[in-house]
């Protein structure tokens, strides 16, 4: 089992991916989210703290040509759940758990990113905190043709993660033209039990130096709920 750098750093281009899991001492959960880019406009972006979450902004904001795939919230939070997305999915799945709806039924109106000819795969992610723990629900969709005519949707339900692992879920296998969309199951990886700051360390130090661009993580007490975050911008 690979620990979360050596996971992330596997290839040169993971795309945007999410990590949850639960320290070794499992007494706290343990999310991250973070984005990598090959052009100008991808790499123009940072993490900022908003409203009980994170969104992207353009660090440069003359250099910003299309927002519409570029500046989304990464991370929102409502009531004892915490939301992780690549994408505007987060305000829909957002939007549906507060109308009383599922994580699944608010995908289930959502379809991959129309970036023809990469059609980039949406990864999402939803921990729900109570008595202690927490459950995970992720998900992927994918196109499922090079056509990208229809669109596959996986969902994985987690009701209780083991201490010291985590899934690793993102949007690319590795690098390429067109990029090729992840497949299979997320992949399984060894949490230890730094804070936050030590494990954004860790992964910032795994992802592609060349090609990341934000990182942000957070770990939330089990059993008090109190919770710290770390952000890595390569702009700043």
């Amino acid at each position: 089992m690979n620990t979360m750098a050596q996971a992330v750093g596997a290839t040169t281009y993971p795309g945007r991916g999410i990590i949850v899991g639960k320290s070794s001492d499992g007494k706290r959960a343990v999310l991250a989210y973070f984005i990598m880019g090959r052009s100008v406009n991808s790499r123009n972006r940072v993490f900022v703290t908003d409203q009980g979450g994170i969104r992207t902004e353009a660090f440069d904001p003359s250099q910003m040509v299309d927002p519409s795939l570029i500046i989304y919230w990464p991370v929102r939070e409502t009531g004892d759940r915490v939301i992780v997305t690549n994408g505007d999915q987060t305000d829909t799945i957002y939007d549906y758990i507060r109308n009383g709806a599922s994580f699944v039924k608010a995908l289930r109106t959502r379809t991959f990113e129309p970036d023809a000819p990469n059609f980039t795969p949406r990864v999402s992610a939803m921990a729900t905190f109570g008595d202690g723990d927490f459950r995970l629900d992720m998900a992927i969709l994918r196109a499922g043709d090079a056509e990208g005519s229809c669109c596959t949707r996986v969902f994985w339900e987690y009701e209780k993660l083991e201490a010291g692992k985590g899934c690793f879920l993102h949007t690319y296998l590795s690098d390429g033209n067109p990029i090729p969309s992840f497949t299979g199951d997320p992949e399984t990886v060894a949490v230890g039990d730094g804070d936050a700051q030590a494990i954004a360390d860790e992964l910032w130090s795994g992802l592609n130096a060349d090609n990341r661009v934000s990182l942000w993580v957070m770990t939330r007490d089990l059993a008090t709920g109190e919770s710290e975050s770390a952000i890595i911008n390569r702009n700043h």
